[in-house]
């Protein structure tokens, strides 16, 4: 092979190095690229999910003074007097002694008309041990919140709170709410959000002992 031939074979070995650093520049370019797009949008997804809390939460607007403390786990829940669809007049007080699930929602609320026939299930499962269900439906008059809970079949008491100050003295501000109260009158948990059967047998567990 003459001398002129290796400098051409070399110049072409060269050009072609040269061509395929570029191509690969170029994909690797185009990896780092779609590498950063693709964590960056999942970072968007993370920051911007609702949190488990979150989801199927409707949120309320209350009209009430909110009186007396925020409640708190592990302190007095806080007392309250209303009345039943049934026109029957309850004060949390009364049920000292007996466990007692607090849970807030309305009939506009798909979450809570979701989980309504759980509550029930878990309600009957508990109440032979003296468990308590009582259910304030929020922005809602007496006939409204009785035919709601007669289309379901619920038998757990319901009180219409159209004014929000049952809502409002516990700082509602998405249903469906749960506050599970033991039987010495002491928040234990509370949660926003819908809650699975599991859940709700566990959170009337821990405040039936």
């Amino acid at each position: 092979m003459s001398l002129d031939t290796v400098d051409q074979q070399a110049t072409v070995n060269q050009q072609r190095g040269w061509r395929e650093r570029i191509r690969d520049s170029r994909m690797g370019t185009l990896l780092v690229l779609a590498v950063t797009a693709a964590i960056v949008m999942a970072g968007a997804y993370v920051v911007g999910r609702p949190s488990a809390a979150e989801a199927g939460v409707q949120k309320v607007t209350l009209t009430g003074s909110g009186t007396g403390a925020a409640p708190k786990v592990g302190t007095p829940a806080q007392d309250f007097t209303a009345t039943t669809v049934d026109g029957k007049t309850v004060s949390l007080s009364s049920f000292k002694g007996q466990p007692v699930w607090l849970t807030f929602g309305a009939s506009w609320c798909a979450a809570c008309v979701a989980e309504a026939p759980d509550v029930e299930a878990a309600y009957q499962k508990f109440k032979a041990g003296g468990a308590v269900v009582l259910s304030v439906s929020i922005s809602e008059d007496s006939a409204t919140a009785r035919d709601y809970g007669g289309r379901l079949g619920l038998t757990y008491p319901t009180l219409a709170d159209p004014d929000t100050r049952v809502a409002s003295a516990y700082r509602v501000n998405g249903i469906p709410a749960h506050y599970f109260i033991d039987k010495s009158g002491v928040l234990r948990s509370m949660k926003t959000g819908g809650l699975s059967p599991e859940q709700m047998d566990n959170a009337l567990t821990a405040i039936s002992r």
